[in-house]
């Protein structure tokens, strides 16, 4: 098979800087001016920052303008099985064609200076956004957001913040504190706000910051509230009482992130069938994803299978839960990691709800775990931990002891993409 024109553009953007991560807007500055600055061309902008649930949020607002018949970019990060997935263009993934073209026009215009690869690829998708009519733009920050290449929108329409935790404190720091400075670095003067559930060190700062800048913050417990009914959301702000189906993302913390995505909503104008849409309609792949079918189902057919790509502490948190509410079935997880995770964290609060843990290196990431590493951190929390050489290994393991288990993937959303694209 020939390889796409995409994937050999992206493998020479991978060779621009030697760090993956490197955080500041300068090289962004610079290669935006040389393209003419399609930053400042774009459809009104909804930036998003968060810890947790930032794709989540904007998959449902997305789900929302849709059905107010509004058409949508949307930017998310990091891709599953495709980079296409990152760069959604007036509701569609970004042709093969399309994308090409933008990666070329940007590694051209960089002439060979040091940028990094989510630098130069950010650039290229607001150099296709700023090139296509739509109503809205959806950004997604790739890490922090103060420094994120996302952050050079002078004036959005919107500002989203959803929760903040501990994560990637070798680049944002190790206090709530200083993350959420980092996240509050989103905000722009005068520039609404919405603010979902944050940890008080966290809030404190965010509006902090706000009050100097004078946004109007829109913050969950003060302006807007959320809860589950009778099986129901309802979702309460000073426009009213909405009462909507359960967002059709699994999980309870998926409700904090409905609020989020709705109080948005409602301050863009959407009416209640809108919100009821961004609820019904909304699809977000690796977060609490039954898997139904593909190779990995096949080969253990009486396996409930699951998947996830969460990766922190708060994460880990946000599973327990959801696995406590979960009929009950005996439950083990495939488990792999980067390491530069708090793995221990993330596991800890999984270990009371399952059996086993199977631990598989992530493939193709050079900042993977080994399995070893990995079963040892899931032995260190209490889980009884095994090696795999591969997700379908440790699959087959699970169903030889039970072939009736609740089986959840996990640990990463690089783990995720593999698992995803080994399973068509």
């Amino acid at each position: 098979m020939t390889q796409p024109s995409s994937d050999i553009i992206l493998e020479r953007m991978m060779a621009l800087h030697p760090k993956i991560i490197d955080l500041t807007l300068d090289r962004m500055w610079r290669l935006l001016a040389a393209l003419d600055h399609p930053e400042r061309n774009l459809p009104p902008v909804i930036h998003l920052a968060g810890t947790n649930g930032k794709g989540s949020t904007q998959a449902m607002i997305r789900a929302g303008l849709e059905a107010m018949g509004k058409v949508v970019h949307a930017y998310t990060s990091p891709h599953l099985a495709r980079f296409h997935e990152r760069i959604r263009l007036a509701g569609e993934l970004i042709s093969e064609d399309h994308l090409s073209a933008v990666l070329d026009t940007c590694y051209g215009a960089n002439k060979g200076a040091d940028i990094t690869y989510f630098e130069i690829t950010t650039c290229a998708a607001l150099l296709a956004f700023a090139r296509c009519p739509a109503d809205y733009t959806l950004l997604e920050v790739g890490l922090g957001g103060r420094l994120d290449a996302t952050n050079v929108i002078d004036r959005p329409a919107l500002t989203v913040i959803t929760p903040v935790s501990i994560d990637h404190e070798q680049y944002l720091g190790d206090t709530l504190g200083k993350i959420a400075f980092e996240k509050a670095g989103i905000l722009k003067r005068g520039v609404p706000c919405v603010v979902g559930p944050q940890p008080d060190e966290a809030l404190d700062v965010i509006e902090r910051q706000a009050a100097r800048l004078g946004v109007p913050v829109m913050a969950h417990g003060q302006h807007w509230h959320v809860h589950e009914e009778r099986g129901r959301l309802v979702f309460q702000d000073e426009s009213g009482l909405l009462d909507l189906p359960m967002a059709g993302l699994p999980g309870a913390h998926q409700m904090q992130n409905a609020g989020a995505a709705l109080a948005a909503l409602r301050h863009l104008g959407a009416t209640e069938d809108a919100c009821r849409a961004a609820m019904e309609n909304v699809f977000w792949p690796a977060r609490m994803q039954r898997l139904r079918s593909g190779p990995l189902t096949e080969a253990a057919p009486g396996v409930e299978l699951w998947l996830d790509g969460g990766h922190n502490a708060a994460a880990g948190l946000a599973l327990g839960a959801h696995l406590a509410r979960l009929p009950e079935r005996p439950t083990h997880l495939i488990c792999g990691m980067l390491n530069t995770k708090d793995v221990a964290g993330y596991m800890a609060p999984l270990a009371q709800h399952a059996q086993s843990l199977r631990a598989v290196s992530i493939p193709g990431e050079r900042a993977t775990l080994s399995a070893a590493e990995t079963a040892a951190a899931a032995r260190s929390v209490g889980l009884r931990a095994h090696e795999a050489g591969s997700v379908a290994a440790a699959l087959d393991g699970i169903a030889a002891e039970d072939a009736t288990a609740r089986v959840l993937i996990c640990g990463s959303l690089y783990l995720a993409g593999a698992v995803l694209r080994e399973n068509g």
